[in-house]
């Protein structure tokens, strides 16, 4: 049986470099994988793309509103209309990663571990637990309910220390209240803080 996997890491941890290099793995291999990610996620349009400045286009954006398991299950047969290589008929895919996965639905998250354990294909899931308030997301928080293994991705704070906290900086200001999506754009900035450094800047508040 396939696992689904959930590799989380605060901001700037490596996470699409690694999910990209782990595609890169398998096709290395002779192995077919799928690309996913929510079109929520508006950077890049179409891409993933790393922080080092590799990129590459994915199989399925994903709206809200799909059911994750069948637009896969049509992708491995080449049927997903709504796929952007459509109507191919290739060899099964061996793997699916999925990119910026706090930002799917928890039955979207169902549908991945659906896929893992009944279509033996295994899911590895790159994401964020919690947003700039220290609130999990909902998709993140299903992932670390019902993922088969979890793996942290480190980076660092500023001081030195692991930075576990995503900060938003509005206008150059850290903010501490707003809506939980805001995507970066020319006045939404983030930081990696540590524990310290984020109490620093929010005066000691650490709940929402």
């Amino acid at each position: 049986m396939a696992k689904l996997y959930f590799r989380y890491g605060a901001m700037n941890s490596g996470k699409s470099t690694a999910l990209l290099q782990a595609a890169y793995n398998y096709e290395e291999r002779g192995q077919r994988v799928a690309l996913a990610k929510p079109s929520v996620d508006s950077k890049g349009d179409h891409y993933i793309i790393s922080r080092l400045g590799v990129k590459r286009e994915v199989d399925l954006l994903v709206s809200a509103h799909d059911n994750l398991r069948t637009r896969f299950r049509s992708l491995t047969q080449g049927e997903d209309p709504n796929s952007l290589m459509p109507n191919i008929k290739v060899k099964p895919i061996a793997a699916l990663l999925v990119d910026e996965a706090q930002f799917f639905t928890p039955k979207q998250v169902d549908d991945m571990f659906k896929i893992a354990v009944l279509d033996n294909v295994p899911v590895l899931s790159y994401g964020i637990r919690t947003d700039f308030r220290t609130t999990a997301f909902p998709g993140a928080r299903r992932l670390l309910e019902i993922a088969h293994t979890l793996e942290e991705l480190k980076t660092i704070c500023r001081c030195g220390r692991k930075a576990i906290f995503n900060g938003r900086r509005v206008n150059g200001h850290f903010i501490f209240s707003g809506e939980q999506v805001a995507i970066d754009g020319v006045k939404v900035t983030y930081e990696s803080l540590c524990g310290a450094c984020y109490l620093a800047e929010s005066g000691g508040v650490l709940e929402p």
